[in-house]
């Protein structure tokens, strides 16, 4: 959420974020509505000043043995009208909260400006495209024919945009979770969590996926509480509400769980395969931040997120997303795109973004400085660690071979009881 005060104060700014994202908020009629709130705080605060003194005056006369009834009629004549204000202000201030619940973040000075992804910038790549003498197979149909993949009774127990991974399946996921979890834990510093997959609508909100993206959620009948769409959510959502020593920054969190989205705008759009499922698999990286290092903490956290695709030996590219490309919360955002030559195309597999203080605000996270009274708000970042099912998929098309069976990544051998190749039984 922007500080109302950037808002009032230099609505140019926000004028061009909202114009270069694409957003569809109007600002002048928020900043006639927030005139008009401040001016109607004034008059109640005015009010309630006389209203002080007419009781005042009133406890007077009772004392001096005068006759009250005339203060006590003003008094009365107050206090009615204070009680309308009260509750027209009352409206206004809700009015004021839910148009900057909707108000997408201010991308950082250095975001490409663009409308859409055509417009992102290609930061680098790493590694080769995989040399093939045959024409590639998606993983949609090399996992089915080789007993890993099964789409057609995931979509008989539970409908379309669902999976069963069988045996070896099965086992590669759970291969490259604990494989992602080792690097990150072991090697980068994280602390490993395993968060509820299930949050309350004041998480939702603290990282924004409510109220812009309601649609896009699962939400439990009979309950205000979510399945979540990504980690993001609850490890984020650890420290709402609490103000952490300067010297614990910047906190860094990892988990591996479920996530769970409706997909509600992207109908049509990948509907075979495992790249845009209503449920998959993820390990999440979240970082803690100080404003000052903030992006170079989006810069560390890239390259923990690259450096699992390098240890797979997978070629990818990073893209810098544009201001009509980013995401609500993000004030700068970095795609990892990983190469699948079934498809012929570059899909993402982690998207890293520091949210600066946007999130923070929201769910009110802030540090206590070394020197200073005064709290301020921590920046958060996060990053998919990876897309496990993305990862898998990305395995299947690029270490297939001619003969049809799949060359096991060697980082990942040890996972799987040694086994380095995946052949049809």
């Amino acid at each position: 959420m922007l500080d109302i005060k950037l808002v009032r104060n230099n609505p140019e700014v926000v004028a061009r974020s909202i114009q270069n994202r694409g957003a569809a908020q109007d600002l002048d009629d928020f900043l006639k509505m927030e005139q008009q709130r401040r001016e109607l705080t004034r008059k109640v605060q005015e009010l309630k000043t006389r209203r002080n003194q007419a009781s005042q005056e009133v406890a007077l006369a009772k004392r001096e043995g005068r006759d009250p009834d005339q203060a006590l009629e003003g008094l009365s004549e107050l206090s009615e009208t204070i009680k309308e204000l009260d509750g027209e202000l009352k409206g206004l201030d809700r009015q004021v909260q839910e148009w900057l619940l909707t108000v997408p973040n201010i991308p950082a000075e250095d975001v490409p400006v663009g409308s859409s992804e055509e417009d992102n910038l290609e930061v680098r790549t790493w590694g080769e495209k995989p040399p093939m003498d045959f024409q590639p197979r998606e993983h949609w149909d090399l996992g089915v024919e080789l007993g890993g993949l099964d789409f057609e009774h995931a979509a008989r127990m539970t409908g379309s945009r669902f999976v069963i991974y069988l045996g070896w399946g099965a086992r590669l996921e759970r291969a490259l979770i604990n494989f992602m979890l080792d690097v990150q834990t072991g090697e980068h510093g994280y602390q490993e969590t395993m968060p509820p997959m299930i949050v309350n609508r004041e998480s939702m909100t603290a990282t924004g996926q409510l109220p812009k993206f309601a649609e896009d959620l699962f939400k439990l009948e009979n309950w205000e509480y979510y399945l979540i769409p990504t980690a993001e959510v609850p490890l984020t959502n650890i420290h709402r509400g609490e103000i952490l020593d300067e010297d614990r920054l910047p906190l860094a969190y990892a988990a591996f769980t479920g996530c769970f989205r409706s997909e509600a705008g992207s109908h049509g759009k990948d509907t075979k395969g495992i790249i845009r499922q209503h449920q998959f698999n993820k390990v999440e990286l979240v970082r803690f931040a100080h404003p000052d290092d903030s992006f170079q903490q989006l810069d560390l956290l890239l390259g923990h997120a690259e450096e699992i695709l390098k240890r797979l030996g997978l070629h990818y590219r990073v893209v810098s997303l544009c201001t009509g490309d980013l995401g609500f919360g993000a004030a700068k955002t970095y795609d990892i795109e990983v190469w699948l030559p079934g498809q012929g195309k570059y899909r993402e597999i982690s998207s890293c973004s520091n949210f600066t203080d946007f999130q923070a605000r929201r769910g009110d996270i802030r540090y206590k400085p070394r020197q200073g009274k005064k709290s301020r708000l921590v920046h958060t970042l996060n990053g998919s660690g990876l897309a496990v099912g993305r990862a898998l998929v990305a395995i299947i098309e690029n270490c297939q071979q001619k003969d049809g069976s799949i060359v096991i990544p060697e980082v990942l051998r040890p996972y799987m009881g040694g086994m380095d190749q995946i052949r049809k039984q």
